[in-house]
């Protein structure tokens, strides 16, 4: 049986300014999403060139913390919302939705493609392959943190979070950070090292995420506001995940039916 460490969440003191661990693992994904996207940008055949990578990251990165902000509160929190608005504001104390921080990217990529006159299905396609770096940073952070633990286990892994109770539980932060960063990842780069239809990266990424996500939900405890919300089993997470998987799905489909290749 393991033992969560309890890690310091600040990870450098500066006087005043302190740097968490957390913080720095969005770091770690921006710095990710503008070397490689810069890459990317630069192979033949690009549609968008490596400037144009910056703006990506900074509306990306604004479209992430706000959307994100948003999610969280009407996805997971939103009888806390409504009896006390300001709580939307109390950033230090938690809360960031994936499916909201997906929305969040998904209005500036629409922004984005309007401003250079090219598909969104072509950006979405740039931008896909780029953004599990993030995810997979995200979750170690949780785990730094202690945050989101797993559900009661006896496999011989199981770890304790002392904050929580003496029960050794699944670090499904841990196994997210495995599915909806590495392997994601590897899957679409390698996806994308020849020219796909449009849409069909963008496709992939919605549907792979979402299956990993309602895998990797089954070991992971349940958001203590909201329980299971359907069917005793069926959490917040998984229900969000079920459009994701459904529209990457139609997505992928779509693409090869209607033919034609665009590089990503």
């Amino acid at each position: 049986m393991l033992t969560h460490p309890q890690f310091d969440p600040v990870a450098l003191s500066i006087g005043p300014l302190k740097i968490h661990w957390y913080g720095l693992m969005y770091v770690i994904g921006f710095l990710g999403f503008l070397i490689l996207g810069k890459q990317r940008a630069r192979q033949p055949g690009s549609l968008f060139k490596p400037d144009q990578v910056d703006d990506m990251m900074f509306w990306g990165a604004i479209g992430v913390v706000l959307g994100g902000r948003v999610g969280y509160m009407f996805f997971y929190n939103l009888k806390s919302f409504l009896s006390d608005p300001i709580s939307f504001f109390q950033v230090w104390d938690g809360g960031m939705s994936f499916h909201g921080g997906l929305i969040g990217v998904t209005i500036v990529m629409f922004v984005l493609a309007h401003k250079w006159k090219i598909s969104v299905l072509n950006l979405a396609d740039f931008v896909a392959p780029l953004i599990p770096i993030g995810l997979g940073a995200g979750r170690i952070g949780n785990f730094i943190n202690g945050e989101l633990w797993g559900r009661p286990t006896d496999v011989p892994w199981g770890m304790v979070f002392p904050q929580v109770d003496s029960l050794p539980r699944h670090p499904s932060q841990l196994y997210q950070a495995f599915f909806e960063g590495l392997v994601l990842f590897t899957v679409l780069w390698i996806f994308t090292r020849k020219p796909r239809p449009a849409g069909a990266v963008a496709g992939l990424f919605l549907a792979l995420y979402g299956l990993f996500r309602f895998f990797t939900e089954f070991f992971r405890e349940p958001d203590i506001q909201l329980k299971f919300v359907a069917f005793d089993w069926l959490t917040q997470g998984q229900l969000l995940s079920i459009p994701m998987i459904l529209a990457g799905l139609g997505l992928i489909a779509w693409a090869y039916k209607r033919g034609g290749q665009a590089l990503s």
